[in-house]
């Protein structure tokens, strides 16, 4: 029986989700629904298992993430067979080159099953059916990818023109005829009209080594990158980090477009499984829970003659009146109100919120660390106030900073504290005061989570005002900023 790998990539920034998905927070990990008990990762993780016959799976994800994947791996309760650390952004074809290459190591003639991290799935049962099917087929040397049959005009997705029936095949696999770009309305329409276009669902099944055979000869300059990478790997706490500098040389480009379009070994596979990309609000809307006026409301909302709209808020009450087809997306640092036929635009926003240096495209006021996170409440010229949330056993890094004090108050659960020589216990409803310039750690050595609130006080207040040593996480100083 064929080895089958599932490989999950994580590397999206979901700028299309903004402002809930955030360069340093991606849509992957985001619970958008009121009861949602597993992120879109969490239910990737759990679609191919192993108890289904699959084998362990492979993740492949962005340094700055690696902690957030590793809580979605241990909250999923699922063994993986590595997490691979891409040090640089060099798009999908290297980071399945890299993914081949690691499974070839043991099973050249095994099959991967190419999934993205943030895709919704809602029927398990006939998608595993597919993927067996698939990976039929792509045992006779076909690199296989599934298409979906669009229900409209889409012009958010790439387009798969079917080509003809494949005789040997049983499991209704077809020839690709051609790729076609993200059409205008027009041509969407017409796709849809003619019957003969699959959305391109970005789920590739792929025989191993023929995989890399066609990446030898299509795309030479990536696998000797990724094979550069690859044989220079190192261990860190758990995740295999690739070498920068053999990485880096990878042409940036899609699978797609490096293999796909070009070799004459793809086949297409249309499918039925209750497929969403989750690529934008309004696809989000499509299947969100919904009221009898068609608004999906998260959070606190009153709305009056209001329909077919989305409303998130995560703090403050949303009242809307006499509204229809909109976003409405309101968090503690950014509010976004769009037209729902233009949510693919939001893309948009984000990189003008880059170009212009501002925080709200990277980062949520509450910032995640392998350690727990912390939350601004308060900010002004001469003081900040946060919340931080340690996780049980966690301890941050050995640390001092030169412009700010700090003023720590327990509020839930018991501190252990090191300011310079000294080392104590603060419980709930105790503090402590850190001077300037005087190193000092915060620990977690309870079985419940500790709160405190910290009231920085200086001249200045920014996050790279701090000088660390001694980090349980093997963290660079740029990734503590």
């Amino acid at each position: 029986m064929t080895a089958i790998f599932p490989v999950i990539l994580s590397g999206g920034s979901g700028t299309r989700l903004w402002p809930l998905s955030r360069a340093m927070y991606p849509k992957q990990f985001i619970r958008f629904f009121s009861g949602q008990n597993e992120s879109f990762l969490g239910a990737t993780l759990k679609r191919l298992a192993a108890s289904s016959g699959f084998e362990k799976p492979l993740l492949l994800c962005n340094n700055d993430h690696r902690f957030l994947i590793k809580q979605e791996v241990d909250s999923a309760g699922i063994t993986v067979r590595a997490i691979i650390l891409e040090p640089v952004a060099r798009n999908t074809c290297a980071a399945l080159a890299v993914a081949a290459l690691e499974i070839a190591r043991d099973n050249p003639d095994g099959v991967m099953v190419v999934m993205p991290s943030d895709h919704v799935i809602k029927d398990t049962t006939r998608f595993i059916d597919a993927v067996r099917r698939a990976a039929a087929v792509a045992e006779t040397g076909r690199l296989a990818l599934f298409g979906i049959k669009p229900n409209e005009p889409h012009t958010g997705y790439g387009y798969i023109r079917q080509g003809e029936p494949i005789a040997a095949s049983k499991g209704g696999a077809f020839q690709v005829h051609s790729f076609v770009e993200k059409p205008d309305r027009k041509k969407a329409e017409k796709y849809l009209a003619d019957g003969g276009y699959f959305w391109n669902s970005g789920i590739f099944v792929l025989h191993v080594r023929t995989f890399l055979d066609e990446l030898s000869r299509l795309a030479p300059s990536v696998i000797e990158a990724a094979r550069n990478a690859l044989a220079k790997v190192e261990s860190d706490l758990g995740f295999l980090r690739l070498d920068k500098p053999s990485f880096a040389a990878a042409p940036s480009i899609s699978v797609d477009y490096a293999i796909m379009e070009k070799t004459s070994l793809a086949v297409m596979l249309p499918i039925d499984v209750g497929w969403n990309d989750i690529g934008s609000w309004s696809s989000l809307w499509d299947i969100a829970p919904r009221d009898a006026n068609g608004n999906s409301v998260n959070g606190d909302a009153v709305l009056l003659d209001t329909r077919n709209c989305y409303v998130h808020s995560e703090r403050s009450l949303v009242a809307t009146i006499g509204l229809e087809n909109l976003v409405i997306v309101d968090t503690p640092d950014a509010l976004l109100v769009a037209d729902k036929s233009r949510t693919q635009d939001v893309s948009a926003i984000v990189a003008s919120l880059k170009k212009s240096n501002r925080k709200e495209q990277e980062q949520h006021l509450r910032n995640y660390r392998p350690w727990g996170y912390f939350e601004t409440l308060s900010i002004a010229g001469r003081f900040q106030v946060k919340l931080l949330h340690v996780t049980p056993g966690a301890k941050l890094s050995l640390q001092m900073h030169h412009h700010r004090s700090e003023h720590w108050v327990v509020v839930q659960g018991t501190a252990k504290v090191v300011v310079g020589d000294s080392e104590k216990l603060v419980r709930e409803n105790e503090s402590v005061y850190i001077f300037a310039t005087q190193w000092h750690r915060l620990e977690n050595p309870g079985k419940v989570p500790l709160e405190l609130i910290e009231v920085q006080i200086g001249t200045y207040l920014g996050e790279d005002d701090i000088v660390r040593t001694d980090d349980d996480y093997n963290r660079s100083a740029e990734e503590t900023k």
